[in-house]
């Protein structure tokens, strides 16, 4: 009699999730140019952030009815939650305003691989944290900083256009928003933090709307399916995705399959908008991924100095 071969519903359920958080967070680049068409940066960074907020109250409450009230809170917990949610926010708001202005500035395809260029800076930043920094991080680096000449800089020329530098900005923010995460998210709910972050994020991000931009309602109408594919799904949804599809789960392993949305931003941009990439470009976009493939899958050694 042959052995009967048990296959775990996990093994091909999370990363399916992981890879549909990855396929909508690569086109909600898309969404984000598009409804640039009809409102300012500020005013679809705000709404869109309101709404995933919104979005992720039924899902607290579903997942509060689902586990019950059997896990009181630990001590300090609702001021890490309140701390947390607070910074994460105001750091979102610098990270993904500065990213939605320059998506206006350059194409769907390199801001996707520009803004990948977070998941190479959080090891380096761990030297802030006294942790050593493996040398395949350091080749990691230097193949991004490689890929991101080839993708930005034009041949013959040494200046970086101004949508791929905000995008740059962009990266290097979200780079200490993720730190930030790591920090609190084994403290807290996440999904709750997150919700607090959406929140603040979209205050935060009214301020400039209503003094730059003086949106009117028309306007905001006219992009609801941007701004709510954006603030639904990218948000929301796709966050979810991510929570459940991260359990049980081989950190790197899951950020590389979070990591193909730069792969999926640019086929988006080129399939929908039309936005084909040059041969120096997505010569830079295979330099780029490969740099964070190798840091995904062989830089995750952080040890205490």
């Amino acid at each position: 009699m042959k052995p009967q071969i048990i296959l775990k519903p996990q093994k091909f359920r999370n990363p399916l999730l992981l890879f549909t958080a990855a396929l909508i967070w690569g086109t909600a680049f898309v969404a984000q140019r598009v409804g640039l068409l009809y409102v300012g940066p500020f005013t679809l960074n705000c709404v869109r952030s309101l709404i995933g907020g919104l979005v992720l109250i039924p899902v607290i409450m579903l997942f509060k009815k689902k586990d019950g009230n059997t896990r009181p809170s630990a001590p300090g917990s609702q001021k890490a939650l309140v701390t947390g949610g607070v910074l994460c926010g105001v750091i979102l708001c610098v990270a993904s305003n500065a990213q939605q202005i320059g998506i206006g500035y350059t194409s769907v395809g390199k801001a996707g691989f520009i803004t990948a260029f977070y998941i190479v800076l959080v090891p380096l930043l761990g030297i802030f944290f006294h942790k050593r920094i493996a040398a395949v991080v350091w080749i990691g680096v230097a193949m991004a900083l490689l890929g991101l000449y080839f993708l930005c800089i034009p041949a013959g020329g040494f200046t970086v256009s101004y949508g791929d530098l905000l995008c740059l900005i962009g990266a290097c923010v979200f780079s200490l928003h993720i730190l930030a995460i790591d920090h609190f998210s084994p403290l807290v709910d996440g999904v709750k933090m997150s919700c607090i972050q959406f929140f603040v994020c979209g205050a935060l991000s009214a301020i400039p709307m209503l003094v730059l931009e003086h949106p009117a309602v028309s306007a905001i109408l006219q992009a609801y399916i941007p701004i709510l594919y954006a603030g639904v799904l990218s948000s929301g949804v796709a966050y979810t995705l991510q929570i459940i599809g991260q359990r049980d789960m081989n950190p790197a392993v899951a950020s590389l399959i979070l990591s193909l949305e730069s792969v999926i931003s640019a086929l988006a941009g080129w399939a929908i908008l039309g936005q084909a990439l040059s041969l120096r470009e997505l010569f830079g976009c295979i330099i780029m991924f490969a740099a964070v493939t190798l840091v995904q899958r062989f830089g995750r050694e952080p040890s205490a100095a």
